[in-house]
């Protein structure tokens, strides 16, 4: 029999990824049916009932393949850019894993910050890339000089989740600027702006604003977070025509389906839904924030719709608490193991949430 091992070795290396635990599976195993969900920064309001609407229509064309040239159109025209810099994905993780495997050869250079969004890991192992992790200061904040200590002459693609996921914090345009001076001229720097609709920092920089200053950006939305469309799993990319093609080269066929394309158009058409959400959200950050400082817990600044707390103790024992009184948060891994990330929702919800993260804190 071969010993030959039965799949590489960067496969070896990788873990399923985990996603907060569903409302159902809280059900089947503690009974719990009224369980509030804070884990995944999901929208609290749901999709526009424009979006709702369009995708229904939708269905009776499910016998025909996606087109999605509507909407690459659509958000070409939101953006002010030609179409061809458009790009869609099946979420805007499956885009980063194709920009890993269009860009990148066994063994070439990527950059990323820890604490992280997950999938910059998985996605350069997957590609068999060899990445420099750059730890975030403090485990929260982004250091500019250590990223760009990282970068090297060979370095072949930098990404950025700004704000970034899990800690909410951002890089404020005068850092992203140092940043993108100093980046190799042929790396491509992907800006990852899952939660830009959020951020209302006086200096917090719009990738696409900044595209002048480097000829290899390529910055990601998606349409799951304020746009509240998570389930229907649409993301894209703007970035140069040239860049495009070859991702394009590398896209699954039809990736996107008929209700999501319909969804997500009808998104982009009804702005008063996102600025309902958004201002929610920035009302709900500002007062739970406040009352998790009069609980004596300590929250890291956020930009995002989601905030990071600290918990001053392993944060899968407060995590575990606070699941059996119905309130799912997503606990953090080393380096920042005694935080919970929690997603910011319905006024009542947060409400419980505070219950309940102030007994598993205090019992």
């Amino acid at each position: 029999m071969s010993n030959r091992p039965l799949v590489p070795a960067n496969v070896e290396r990788l873990s399923p990824y985990v996603p907060g635990k569903p409302l159902t599976e809280l059900a089947r195993d503690f009974g719990i049916t009224d369980a509030v969900k804070l884990a995944s920064n999901e929208s609290p309001l749901g999709p526009s009932p424009k979006a709702i609407a369009a995708a229904t229509a939708a269905i009776a064309e499910g016998h025909r393949y996606p087109d999605g040239y509507a909407l690459r159109r659509a958000i070409a025209l939101h953006h002010g850019v030609p179409i061809e810099e458009v790009i869609l994905g099946n979420g805007s993780n499956e885009l980063i894993d194709i920009i890993c495997h269009t860009f990148a050869s066994p063994g070439e250079h990527a950059v990323y910050p820890d604490p992280s969004f997950v999938c910059y890991r998985s996605s350069t192992i997957a590609a068999n890339m060899e990445p420099t992790v750059v730890p975030m200061s403090g485990g929260v904040n982004y250091d500019v000089d250590a990223l760009i200590a990282a970068l090297r002459p060979d370095t072949k693609l930098l990404f950025l989740a700004n704000p970034n996921n899990p800690t909410g914090t951002y890089l404020g345009q005068a850092e992203l600027k140092r940043l993108l001076s100093a980046a190799p001229q042929d790396a491509i720097i992907v800006l990852d702006e899952a939660y830009i609709e959020f951020a209302d920092a006086a200096d917090y920089p719009d990738g696409l604003k900044l595209r002048s200053l480097h000829p290899h950006i390529l910055v990601l939305r998606t349409f799951s977070k304020a746009y509240g469309l998570a389930g229907f799993r649409v993301g894209y990319a703007i970035g140069p025509k040239t860049l495009i093609g070859y991702l394009d080269r590398l896209r699954p066929p039809f990736n996107v389906n008929n209700m999501a394309l319909a969804a997500a158009e009808a998104s982009l058409a009804d702005p008063e839904h996102l600025r309902r959400y958004v201002a929610l959200n920035a009302q709900e950050r500002q007062r739970v924030g406040s009352r998790l400082l009069q609980l004596g817990i300590s929250v890291v600044p956020s930009q995002a719709n989601f905030l990071l707390v600290d918990t001053g103790r392993p944060a899968k024992d407060v995590y575990n608490i606070m699941l059996r009184k119905g309130v799912i948060v997503r606990p953090m891994a080393p380096p920042i193991e005694s935080f919970v990330r929690i997603t910011l929702g319905l006024p009542a919800e947060n409400d419980r949430m505070l219950d309940a993260l102030h007994a598993a804190t205090t019992g």
